[in-house]
């Protein structure tokens, strides 16, 4: 989390680059696996970014669905004010984890909009309440490359 000086002004920079060229960007998504015991540096952090960041771009993250059940309260309520969304992983490598749906009985309370990531070929049968929370916004499906052959 240690970015060098100007990284995100960096970022913003291409961002615009892209948009001159007729592509619409809503904004940033970062990809970190932040511990569940690490969310209030991870959210410092993310403060800066946003500081960064034009407001122009919206700020998204991934984020582990342990931060539901064991995140600081606290935390999640630093990085209400700074991203704009959560993308929830329900995998780890190709494989969708185990018992995700008791951690969706905690997402009742998440005070952060979010969308839950799935893996593409995964298995995802939606936990009940999830559609109707209010905060809930929809799927994102993260692909994987297909496994090389051995030699």
């Amino acid at each position: 989390m240690a970015w060098p000086e100007g990284a995100v002004e960096g970022i913003a920079a291409r961002a615009d680059g892209w948009a001159r060229n007729g592509n619409r960007i809503a904004g940033v998504q970062i990809d970190f696996d932040a511990r569940t015991r690490g969310l209030g540096h991870y959210a410092a952090f993310l403060e800066k970014v946003r500081r960064g960041l034009p407001q122009r771009y919206r700020l998204s993250i991934t984020g582990l669905m342990d931060w539901s059940a064991n995140g600081d309260p606290q935390a999640l309520l630093k990085l209400k004010g700074v991203v704009d969304e959560v993308v929830i992983q329900t995998y780890q490598g190709r494989d969708t984890i185990w018992g995700y749906e008791r951690y969706f009985d905690r997402m009742r309370a998440f005070p952060i909009p979010f969308k839950v990531g799935l893996v593409e070929g995964g298995r995802w049968i939606e936990p009940p309440g999830l559609a109707q929370n209010p905060r809930f916004k929809g799927y994102v499906v993260f692909l994987v490359q297909p496994r090389s052959r051995g030699r």
